[in-house]
């Protein structure tokens, strides 16, 4: 039974008061008051009360801390539209797929959660959508969120040292939509749901000519091993930017995946045998344009000697 306190807190809409309950229950591991709590939010809502935000808050919480058995049910409800990222990645930062795979119903929320561990380094875990479950060895080890009762962490990879390059003459720019597409697609929610930039360009040669077509008159430039551009990739894809929705390692990676099919006009689901030819001949490279960096970037020029092509994204967001 949840206590006259938390009564009270509820029919004067006092947030406050109620997540300090909920932290109480939460400490206490008191799940099943943290349940009854949750359902007395939603039948306070019904009346009028504006406690949705505490509602979405107890999934949450639930998803990060509980025992898989009140953590599964949570997660097949569906999304968390305001929780502080996707719950199947919350719930995979402190729980296996062994744990939690009886209690999570058969569905989006279920397969993505499997996704999440995979992308953990979990082998034995259910097929997930058109990816190995097992990290190729190419494959870096992906940058993770760490998600706490109040905030998440979600760093990028090692920022890297540059070095001036000679940019050249204009090089020819050709058309391909798809791969430009996917390129910007890693970086959408910053895009659409933040204050972020992007552009994209392919070009007839190296990964230079794909940062000089960019308009840029100077740049420093340093070559990324295929893990390296990967773990870039894949944190962008996975990152909300300064205001956007988290949308987690799993499309993180999936991104990265599909960005390298569109640019080699590969097959999708990939072949894994081609794919890793395909993405070995690739050569990855970060620049920037000299000035400091400050929130969120993705920098990548990217070349394929064998079709002569190459192709540059830069995109930036910000809190201000």
């Amino acid at each position: 039974m949840i206590t006259q306190r938390a009564i009270d807190a509820i029919e004067v809409s006092d947030l406050d008061e109620l997540l300090r309950v909920v932290d109480g229950f939460c400490e206490s591991a008191g799940w099943d008051e943290l349940v009854e709590l949750r359902a007395r939010c939603q039948e306070a809502v019904t009346r009028g009360k504006q406690l949705w935000g505490v509602d979405e808050h107890i999934r949450y919480r639930l998803a990060l801390e509980a025992p898989p058995s009140f953590a599964g049910p949570v997660l097949s409800e569906g999304a968390a539209r305001f929780a502080l990222g996707p719950l199947p990645e919350v719930a995979s930062s402190t729980k296996t797929w062994s744990d939690l795979e009886p209690y999570i119903e058969h569905g989006p929320e279920r397969a993505t959660f499997a996704a999440e561990r995979a992308v953990r380094g979990e082998f034995d875990v259910d097929d997930i959508a058109d990816l190995p479950t097992r990290l190729q060895e190419w494959e870096p080890s992906y940058e993770l969120a760490t998600y706490k009762s109040d905030k998440v962490d979600a760093p990028s990879p090692k920022p890297l040292a540059t070095k001036p390059i000679d940019l050249g003459d204009k090089p020819t720019v050709v058309a391909d939509a798809d791969s430009e597409g996917a390129l910007a697609d890693l970086v959408q929610a910053w895009t659409t749901e933040s204050n972020g930039r992007c552009e994209t360009i392919t070009v007839e040669g190296s990964a230079a000519d794909a940062v000089r077509a960019l308009g840029l008159s100077k740049a420093n430039m340093a070559r990324l091993r295929t893990d390296e551009a990967f773990a870039w990739m894949a944190w962008a894809g996975a990152s909300g930017g300064a205001h956007g929705r988290r949308r987690g390692a799993a499309a993180g990676r999936y991104g990265a995946w599909w960005a390298v099919a569109m640019l080699c006009d590969l097959d999708w689901p990939p072949d894994l045998s081609v794919f890793a030819d395909s993405v070995n001949r690739l050569r990855f490279y970060w620049f920037d344009d000299g000035a400091p960096g400050t929130g969120w970037q993705l920098r990548l020029a990217i070349e394929d000697p064998d079709t002569g092509l190459a192709w540059s994204v830069s995109a930036v967001d910000s809190a201000d």
